[in-house]
């Protein structure tokens, strides 16, 4: 009986095997032909900010960004910011802007680079304050009064 016992004994040991092998490849399978949601978002693109008159615009902001667009058609200009882009659209209503979500672009010296869009026309939305962590935010509004915020964060890395 003892060797009876034992060949059984096997059998479902391989049995065992058997179903983990082909769970492993059930799984794979789905996996490859369903992979699992990743971030939804791969990171900022574009920003965009609407403007009167996309030909003063185009001056104030290539002034300000201190570099040239590298799309500029009367539809649609775009500037290439560190690789993110800055984009003008024109908007001959300058309809009310909403004020609900800021774009924070990084600076490495907040109050200077605030200071400077005050002196290009640009008005205080929010003076610049340290949140925390030695985070530093400020925003001010454009000529066309979209709202362009700017930060300095040490904890932030793109790599």
């Amino acid at each position: 009986m003892k060797p009876k016992f034992v060949k059984e004994k096997k059998h479902e040991q391989a049995f065992r095997e058997f179903i983990k092998m082909f769970y492993v490849c059930f799984i794979i399978q789905f996996l490859i032909k369903f992979p699992p949601m990743s971030q939804p978002l791969l990171g900022l693109r574009t920003t965009i900010y609407r403007v009167a008159d996309i030909e003063k615009a185009k001056i104030w902001y290539s002034d300000f960004l201190g570099i040239e667009p590298y799309f500029d058609e009367p539809f649609y200009v775009g500037y290439n910011v560190a690789g993110y882009e800055l984009g003008l659209q024109p908007d001959a209503k300058n309809e009310a802007k909403v004020d609900g979500v800021i774009t924070y672009w990084g600076v490495n010296e907040v109050q200077e680079v605030f200071q400077n869009l005050l002196s290009s026309g640009a008005k205080s939305y929010e003076e610049p304050n340290e949140v925390g962590g030695g985070i530093i935010v400020a925003a001010v509004k454009d000529p066309w009064d979209n709202v362009l915020g700017i930060i300095y964060n040490p904890h932030f890395s793109l790599a």
